[in-house]
């Protein structure tokens, strides 16, 4: 067996282990970044990257349609949807990537790592490497399979499936109302699939406040989606022309394709972890400098979806900067700083994890979605309608909600959905993470005629 010597190893090259990798390099560090699939990951080949590419057409479409005079067709063009998307894919190409770490200092390895003793990680069974200072574990996250009778006989589409075929199917079926459902369902509908969503609640994405799902819920059937609210799928079998799907309800349904969308669970199986005394397939408990709890020594840290918290591309990039700054500094010598607000810990995702989903309407939220039980939080709900917005779309809709500490005059949470409110989320983030008081925000005055104006009448609305 050959064996090398490093101070890092991060195992799992997505954007996670890749900032990981970056920072430890940036803070001195020889350092190895280990990957079994594609460098640059989940994100940039199956999740965010190509979802969002190929929504942004048919959310484009709607939004020329709301304006009269801009000449616009009826129909995508699917070709150039799925070339435009492979374009920022790649097609599966990770060469540039694999560039990119060797140019950045970093020593990239293709291959499954599994740890195999204290700052020891294996790959593929022959190749030892040992880190002096830290393993930092970016491995992410996976699908979640439903147990529905009869699922194992056909070829589900998984996330990875929705987000590469390159060919519309003439019906979709798909199962789950969360994020990857909604934005899934919309885009294939757009493209030209008959889409039926089926969806346990009565409306869609029920971690957010109830308009929320209310207003996406309209937006998904505006652009042609069947939505089966209050219902599940019973079973599943392979029948001439597609997939036949019996949902609890009594109804069937057959689609070419079935997009299982019900959630993903941490990565943690097949890394060895039962080496060193850590119990696999759950998430790996980490305090806030990145460091897991469960192993002695201060060596082990992870980052990202493998940690449980904030499963957000952004967030697990948030943490590995602190783990890795964490682990540079602890090599030097030096003092780490854990306070909240130390650059060596990550603490927005207590209370102020961002998040946008991609919709039509697009849904942008942070902090809380509603008042904490048995406190004097105050919740504000407007709708959007100010010179900005009516400006931007003909019937433009849209809500926003804040929620307010009263007691300390401070923002807790900021909701919006409605045509491109993405870009309002920022400004919600800093206010929260801020603790920007009320009045003082009220001295933030929003540009005329914009969305943002909507801070105004939401300051208006509370009371000031």
């Amino acid at each position: 067996m050959s064996g090398q010597t490093f101070d890092v190893v991060v195992i799992g090259g997505g954007p996670v282990g890749e900032v990981a990798a970056e920072r430890a390099v940036r803070g001195g560090l020889k350092t190895a970044l280990v990957e079994h699939e594609r460098f640059g990951g989940e994100c940039s080949y199956w999740a965010c990257v190509p979802s969002k590419a190929l929504l942004r057409p048919g959310n484009l479409l709607a939004a020329a349609k709301r304006i009269p005079g801009v000449p616009v067709g009826d129909a995508l063009d699917p070709a150039q949807v799925f070339a435009r998307r492979d374009w920022f894919t790649g097609k599966g190409d990770d060469t540039g990537q694999f560039e990119w770490a060797r140019g950045a200092g970093i020593e990239p390895i293709r291959g499954h790592g599994v740890i195999t003793g204290e700052r020891e990680v294996t790959v593929d069974g022959d190749r030892v490497l040992t880190a002096r200072h830290a393993v930092i574990v970016c491995t992410g996250s996976v699908p979640n399979t439903p147990k529905i009778p009869g699922l194992d006989t056909i070829r589900p589409w998984g996330s990875r499936e929705a987000t590469s075929a390159s060919a519309v199917p003439a019906r979709l079926g798909v199962l789950g109302g969360g994020v990857v459902g909604v934005e899934m369902a919309q885009a294939w509908a757009t493209l030209g699939a008959q889409v039926h969503l089926v969806i346990t609640g009565e409306r869609p994405l029920p971690r957010n406040a109830e308009f929320v799902g209310d207003l996406v819920l309209h937006g998904l059937r505006e652009a042609g989606v069947f939505v089966h609210t209050m219902s599940g799928v019973e079973k599943v079998a392979a029948v001439d022309g597609g997939t036949e799907l019996t949902l609890k309800d009594g109804e069937v349904l057959v689609v070419d394709e079935f997009l299982v969308a019900t959630g993903r669970r941490p990565g943690t199986a097949g890394l060895g972890l039962e080496s060193i005394g850590v119990e696999a397939g759950g998430p790996l408990t980490i305090d806030d400098t990145g460091q897991v709890s469960a192993v002695d020594g201060g060596w082990l840290f992870a980052a990202g979806d493998v940690t449980g918290r904030a499963p957000l591309t952004h967030q697990g990039k948030y943490g590995a900067r602190a783990a890795a700054d964490t682990v540079a500094a602890l090599a030097k010598g030096e003092k780490v700083d854990t306070s909240p607000w130390s650059p060596f810990t990550a603490t927005a995702d207590h209370h102020a994890v961002p998040q946008v989903v991609f919709t039509d309407p697009e849904v942008a939220s942070v902090g809380l979605s509603d008042a904490r039980e048995g406190s004097a939080d105050r919740v504000v709900d407007i709708d959007i309608a100010v010179a900005g917005s009516s400006l931007h779309a003909d019937g433009y809709r849209g809500k926003a909600r804040i929620v307010v500490d009263t007691e300390r005059n401070v923002l807790l949470g900021v909701t919006f959905v409605g045509q491109d409110v993405a870009e309002l989320l920022h400004s919600a983030t800093i206010a929260i993470v801020g603790e920007v008081p009320l009045d003082r925000l009220w001295h933030a005055v929003p540009s005329f005629p914009t969305i943002s104006e909507v801070w105004l009448r939401l300051l208006e609305a509370y009371g000031l």
